[in-house]
C-alpha cells in the first residue's frame, strides 16, 4: 500500500530552513493577483518595495512551499500526483510575517484519514525563527484511491454561515495565466499547467492551484473588512469544496460575526471578530470552490 498511515504519524519530525526575501513576497501577491490598479496606493501594499506589507498566506508558500511538499514526502507515504488534491488549509499567525526572513519549519504528519475511496494526510507545519514562532500551517492533503486501509474516519466539522444576506459581496477574475504565475512561488504540480497531465487526473484543462484561491480570497477580505490592515488576521482556514479554471471569476461572499466567547472567558470585552466566507464560480452558477471558510480577526493590529 503506497500509505502506511502507522509508519506516516510515528515518523520523527522534519525540520527544513525557509529562507525568503522581498521579491519572494512580491511574487506571491502578483500570483494571487495583487497590483490591479498598478498605481493604486492600496495594490502598492503588496507590489511595491518600500511599501511591502505581507498577507498571511504567505506562509503558504515561504520557503518554496515545501510545507506541502514535505508532506508528500513524509516516510510512509508515496502517491501519484495525479491523485492528489488540496483538502484543506489552516494558518494560525502568531505574529505579523516580516518582509524578509530565515527561519526553521517543523513537520509532522498528525493524523492519516480513512475516506473509504480516498485518503486524506493531514501535515503540520510549525515555523518560528530567532525571535520565536511566526506560523502554524495545518494542511490537509486529498489522495485519491488511496483508501479503505481501515483506518479513521476523521471529523467532519461544518461551518453554517448566516441565514441574513451576506455584508459584503465581491467579484475578483481569475487572470489566463494565473496559474503558471503563481506556480512560479513554488508549487510545481503539472496539473496547474500541462493540458496532457490535467486530463490523466480528470479534468479537461489545467485547474488554479486550490492555494491561490486561498490567497485571493484573504486578500479580498483583508482589503474590503480590514482596510489592508494585514496585522489583524489571527488565523485563517477552509476547505476545497471545488476547482476553479483559469480565467473564471470568483464571487466572495462575507458575514462579519464575533466570535464566541469560551466557557473559561465568557465576559471577554474585546472577543475578536471573525469573517465567515463562501467563494463560488460566477461563470459557473455559483459552482462551490471554498467551503466552511473562516478569517479570525485580533482587535486590533500586533
Amino acid at each position: 500500500m503506497p500509505i502506511d498511515a502507522a509508519k506516516a504519524t510515528s515518523a520523527e519530525p522534519r525540520t527544513t530552513e525557509l529562507v525568503w526575501e522581498p521579491k519572494d513576497v512580491l511574487l506571491y501577491h502578483l500570483g494571487i493577483g495583487a497590483g490591479v490598479p498598478a498605481t493604486d496606493p492600496a495594490e502598492l501594499r503588496y507590489t511595491l518595495e518600500s511599501a511591502l506589507h505581507v498577507l498571511p498566506s504567505f506562509a503558504t508558500v515561504a520557503g518554496g512551499g515545501m510545507a506541502l511538499a514535505g508532506g508528500l514526502s513524509a516516510p510512509g507515504i508515496d502517491v501519484d500526483l495525479a491523485a492528489v488534491l488540496h483538502g484543506g488549509q489552516t494558518v494560525t499567525v502568531h505574529r505579523p510575517l516580516p518582509v524578509r526572513g530565515r527561519a526553521v519549519q517543523t513537520s509532522t504528519v498528525p493524523a492519516v484519514y480513512d475516506k473509504g475511496k480516498a485518503a486524506v494526510i493531514v501535515l503540520r507545519s510549525e515555523t518560528a525563527d530567532d525571535y520565536g514562532p511566526l506560523w502554524t500551517c495545518d494542511t490537509q492533503i486529498f489522495v485519491k484511491g488511496e483508501g479503505g486501509f481501515g483506518g479513521e474516519r476523521g471529523p467532519s466539522a461544518r461551518l453554517t454561515l448566516p441565514e441574513r444576506a451576506p455584508d459584503r459581496t465581491v467579484e475578483r477574475r481569475v487572470r489566463e495565466d494565473q496559474a503558471l504565475l503563481y506556480r512560479l512561488s513554488g508549487d510545481w504540480n503539472p496539473l496547474h499547467a500541462d493540458p496532457e497531465f490535467a486530463e490523466l487526473a480528470g479534468f479537461d484543462r489545467p485547474i488554479l492551484h486550490g492555494l491561490c484561491t486561498y490567497g485571493i480570497t484573504l486578500k479580498a477580505v483583508v482589503d474590503e473588512v480590514l482596510g489592508g490592515d494585514v496585522a489583524r488576521v489571527a488565523a485563517y482556514t477552509t476547505r476545497f469544496a471545488g476547482v476553479v479554471f483559469p480565467g473564471e471569476t470568483l464571487r466572495v461572499r462575507m458575514w462579519q460575526e464575533p466570535e464566541r466567547a469560551s466557557e473559561q472567558e465568557p465576559e471577554r470585552a474585546s472577543a475578536p471578530q471573525r469573517v465567515l466566507v463562501s467563494v463560488t464560480a460566477a461563470d459557473r452558477e455559483d459552482a462551490p470552490v471554498l467551503a466552511d471558510t473562516a478569517v479570525s480577526i485580533s482587535p486590533s493590529g500586533r
